[in-house]
């Protein structure tokens, strides 16, 4: 089969399309017969030996996919040959064949393509869990979510929705915020131009966020401390700003704030069930037309690297996604 290998660690670049053998799956485990991955900010991480798992060498980035059962391993009896899924393989996702445990794989929602059921699992698990799971979102809040435009953002604004609450996008360009609009954002916040703290509480009527995501971190989360509601609810997602926030405890104190750090791929491990019952409830939001994920660029397997520096230069809106078939 094809793949996108790392030989070891480096840029996105010094990754070598080449060819080697296909993966067999081993008891409890399914292949998948890859027709599109999608593209994470962890692929750019574990590619320089930066993110907690390290494979051995060779390996294939790619934490998620789409596809097509190709085969079973001992014990699976959900899936068969020849299902549409999509796949959370960790690493290996950039290859024409992928291993999963079947655990991490789901069936692909009614009316997704490989596109863009391969850019799905990770940005709506995130988006659902840090919402749902973490910060008990309620009907009639208000949820202020930072780089609206970006994969988890998006899924984000969409989840909020679902949920029944009023959505503030934050985005640094107005064309980002136009699809944060579009994907169903109730107000907008340029906070290249606008004072965040400001805005919101202009917007809130003076009482602030209940719910703050936040993928950005850096200074944009300490602005969110400011202008988070009494009891509001803060959720650490990431680290796009490339500074890692101190969260001053004093501030928690006086507003009676609550900050939560959210891993999704933590709840894989240990809490499968509640990740499945997770998919059923994302699917079904999807057929009713609430979720509609966006793809923002579609690039062949051989561009793996230009995927990569679109993600870091946070030049995307939504997902992007390498289709393996091309």
């Amino acid at each position: 089969m094809r793949a996108l290998l790392c030989r070891a660690w480096g840029e996105p670049e010094d990754l070598e399309l080449d060819e080697i053998a296909a993966p067999e799956p081993g008891p409890g485990e399914i292949a998948i017969a890859v027709e599109a991955a999608g593209v994470n900010f962890a692929d750019t991480l574990i590619i320089r030996g930066k993110y907690q798992e390290k494979p051995p060498f060779p390996f294939a980035p790619g934490l998620e996919v789409a596809g097509t059962v190709a085969a079973l391993g001992e014990g699976v009896q959900s899936f068969r040959v020849g299902d549409p899924v999509m796949g959370i393989p960790g690493h290996g996702g950039y290859a024409e064949v992928a291993v999963a445990k079947a655990s991490d794989v789901f069936h692909r929602p009614a009316g997704f393509d490989a596109a863009i059921a391969a850019g799905f699992p990770i940005t709506y698990g995130t988006a659902h869990g840090a919402l749902v799971w973490r910060a008990d979102l309620q009907p009639g809040e208000t949820l202020l979510v930072h780089g609206a435009a970006g994969g988890t953002g998006l899924a984000a604004v969409e989840v909020g929705k679902a949920l029944g609450a009023t959505v503030i996008a934050t985005a640094g360009s107005a064309d980002k915020l136009a699809v944060a609009q579009a994907h169903g954002a109730d107000h907008l916040i340029n906070y290249r131009e606008e004072d965040l703290r400001t805005r919101v509480k202009e917007i809130t009527g003076g009482r602030g966020a209940d719910v703050v995501f936040d993928p950005v971190g850096g200074k944009v989360f300490e602005a969110s401390l400011r202008c988070a509601a009494w009891e509001g609810r803060l959720v650490v997602i990431g680290f796009a700003a490339g500074d890692v926030q101190q969260i001053p405890a004093n501030l928690l104190l006086v507003k009676n704030l609550a900050a939560f750090g959210f891993y999704w791929g933590s709840y894989r491990k240990n809490a499968p069930a509640r990740v499945r019952a997770q998919f059923e409830q994302l699917a079904a939001w999807a057929a009713e037309g609430k979720l509609r994920p966006r793809v923002s660029h579609r690039l062949p397997l051989a561009r793996g690297a230009e995927a990569l520096r679109l993600l870091e230069r946070r030049a995307a809106t939504g997902k992007v996604v390498l289709e393996v078939s091309r």
